[in-house]
């Protein structure tokens, strides 16, 4: 009994911290805090080790495990402060908050910790913290999409589901189980942030824009169809699945071409040119791209005519990187209550994570300048995270109109 209340007291007591401090208040507020501040912390730490400056016992490489983080840290960060929001919104029910949320928090926190203690941790210890995660994601949104009352709602646990077992194929290989199976892993959880790129992003970019420039009075084209989106959805879908069946084979660089020109169709038709005066809008065009450019490259790296790193990293860090950023941004805006446009700085963070996608993707091209186009990509992604962290800290940690005190 004494016990039991204990934790009682424990959980009413972090339910008025949460309130009052704000960032355990909504899902958004904590991992989109958590993702950038860990994208930073995560390159910061493996380029050293990339270069072999630095020598830990890991049980698996350093890229593997860059990976890996990137991937299933930073990104899978942001995929859970997206579906924390978005899930309540689409579904009227409350959102995880308190006790709940702080929870969940500490469950991918114990992941990231799990991870890089790997070396001096067994692997299997490391892989079980790591592993706990989405479905303790899945768990905190299948209560309210399973109130909506809307079947085709829990088709939203598919890509998490997806995501998991990407995460399970590396993690087989670095505990030893299987071999040559974390890059495969690596490519199928890249392949899920794509395809809900593709899903999503086909839907907020021209409603968003549309709704932009028409308040604005702007008169602009802008299309959609029906068909294409369709097509461009299914293409990324098969992209998925011949990849992850075939690896990076003809096959899988006809279908990520075919998903290149489907893609670049759509975002033609949403008349990005127009957004060039509203960073919050170019920003969201501008990861699309990235989508295509990325998609077109690993075609071309299938078929040997460009290094795959080339097309990992204009996907990973440029379609994926670039999306994220846009949508933690908005999203801390227009959840909080401000006015949708993007400090000035949040736009230099935009740009930077760009340029860091495009000096990637020439090291991997230019084998001579490699190092230091790694180091100086390496900086602008680290600065852009911190100069978003420097903007969204006050809006996302504080109960909105606090830090107006």
């Amino acid at each position: 009994m004494v016990g039991l209340k204990l934790i009682l007291d424990w959980s009413h007591m972090a339910d008025r911290i949460a309130r009052r401090i704000g960032v355990f208040d909504y899902g958004f507020r904590i991992f989109f805090l958590l993702a950038p501040l860990y994208g930073a912390l995560a390159v910061a730490l493996w380029i050293p080790a990339f270069l072999g400056w630095v020598a830990p016992p890991l049980t698996v490489t350093p890229a593997l495990l860059h990976a890996h983080e990137m991937i299933f840290g930073f990104a899978g960060a942001a995929l859970a402060g997206f579906f924390l929001t978005a899930v309540p919104n689409w579904t009227g029910a409350l959102p995880l908050r308190g006790v709940g949320l702080i929870a969940l928090a500490a469950v991918w926190l114990l992941g990231r910790v799990g991870m890089i203690a790997i070396a001096t941790i067994p692997a299997w210890l490391a892989a079980s913290a790591d592993l706990l995660f989405m479905p303790a994601l899945a768990l905190a949104v299948f209560r309210p999409l399973l109130h909506a009352r809307k079947p085709h709602n829990l088709m939203l646990l598919v890509p998490l589901a997806l995501f998991w077992a990407a995460d399970w194929t590396m993690q087989l290989e670095f505990i030893g189980r299987t071999t040559s199976t974390a890059a495969r892993g690596a490519r199928v959880g890249i392949d899920v942030l794509l395809l809900l790129i593709t899903v999503i992003g086909g839907r907020i970019v021209p409603a968003f824009t549309g709704n932009a420039l028409r308040a604005a009075g702007v008169v602009a084209t802008l299309k959609t169809s029906r068909l294409l989106d369709g097509l461009a959805v299914g293409a990324m879908a098969l992209l998925l699945g011949v990849e992850a069946a075939t690896g990076l084979s003809a096959a899988t660089g006809a279908t990520a071409l075919l998903a290149a020109v489907l893609n670049g169709a759509r975002l033609v038709q949403w008349r990005g040119e127009r957004t060039l005066a509203s960073p919050i809008l170019w920003v969201l065009h501008l990861g699309y791209l990235w989508l295509v450019v990325g998609l077109a490259l690993k075609g071309a790296a299938a078929f040997a005519l460009a290094p795959e790193t080339v097309a990992i990293h204009a996907l990973a860090l440029g379609a994926i990187g670039t999306m994220i950023f846009a949508v933690m941004s908005r999203a801390g805006l227009g959840h909080t209550g401000r006015p949708l446009r993007a400090h000035p700085a949040t736009a230099l963070a935009y740009v930077l994570v760009s340029i860091a996608a495009a000096l990637r993707v020439a090291a991997g091209i230019d084998t001579a300048a490699f190092v230091p186009l790694l180091w100086i990509s390496g900086v602008a992604w680290i600065t852009a995270a911190l100069i978003f962290l420097v903007v969204y800290v006050p809006i996302l940690f504080w109960p909105t109109g606090q830090i107006d005190r």
